[in-house]
């Protein structure tokens, strides 16, 4: 095989990583503020804080807010997911599926994976709980207190509230009749054919099976409004395809820069809830 056959697909490789890593690799990018193309290794997310009204007498100056200006900074690191292709694998397996699509899936999963993992360890940072510290399920109550926090600190109610929970949270949100039901929830929402998300209660719930366990028994599940959590990347997925003449093979090299941050704590809330 060519030593320069490589140029003829990086190109396609790039494109199709991209997409699935957007697609299928990663569950919680999209419910983040998200931005693109960063210069560096780090950016800012500015963060303004609320204002207050006053009233002021004839002729009198209009009284001025004050709001709290602050920037919260995004570090980006690099991360890589690459794999040898055996230039005599490649021909045994002409015939069949080509194996650089099959590497465009595992490395974009990969890639997904890592960048969510990156959000999650973000959100466990948190200190405002809802409900106990973890001896029950995910119950109605303590649903209802995850939203009640939100609500307290004035977390916008607009669509864009998200809740990622685990495979144990997801069943036993089954078990909660309004949750489960159509007539609650109906049943021509966006997403819902998926089985992965729920729109319930003015919040988007996902199911992730990358939630950190503590202790072994302890899930620790998140609600957050989308405008609180910031994620930042470099140009993207980057792939090249280079040929390892002493391993006779391609080595299919994909990365990512990409960062995470919690922009404003008060819009993340941390629901405990028990595994077994």
């Amino acid at each position: 095989m060519a030593n320069t056959i490589s140029t003829a697909f990086t190109k396609q490789y790039e494109r199709d990583v991209h997409i699935d890593f957007q697609r299928v690799g990663s569950k919680l990018i999209s419910a983040t503020r998200s931005r693109t193309n960063v210069k560096g290794s780090s950016t800012n997310f500015r963060r303004v804080g609320k204002g207050t009204a006053g009233t002021k007498g004839r002729n009198g100056l209009v009284p001025v807010m004050n709001p709290d200006h602050s920037m919260i900074e995004c570090v980006l690191t690099d991360h890589y997911a690459g794999e040898f292709i055996d230039d005599l694998d490649e021909e045994k397996l002409q015939e069949q599926e080509d194996e650089r699509q099959i590497m465009v899936r595992t490395g974009s999963n990969a890639l997904g994976r890592k960048q969510d993992e990156i959000i999650i360890l973000k959100l466990d940072a948190t200190t405002n709980y809802a409900g106990n510290d973890g001896s029950d399920g995910l119950t109605k109550a303590k649903a209802l207190a995850a939203i009640q926090a939100l609500n307290g600190a004035d977390v916008p109610d607009d669509g864009q509230r998200f809740a990622a929970v685990g495979e144990k949270q997801w069943t036993d949100l089954y078990n909660i009749q309004e949750f489960a039901d159509a007539d609650y929830v109906g049943d021509d929402l966006p997403f819902k054919a998926t089985g992965d998300m729920r729109f319930w209660l003015g919040v988007w719930w996902m199911r992730h099976t990358g939630l950190t366990l503590m202790s072994g028994s302890k899930r620790r599940c998140h609600m957050w409004h989308k405008t609180a959590v910031g994620t930042a990347s470099g140009k993207g997925v980057k792939t090249d395809i280079s040929w390892e003449n002493t391993r006779s093979a391609h080595f299919v090299n994909n990365r990512m820069s990409q960062g995470a941050c919690v922009i404003d704590a008060t819009g993340v809330v941390s629901m405990r809830c028990l595994e077994s």
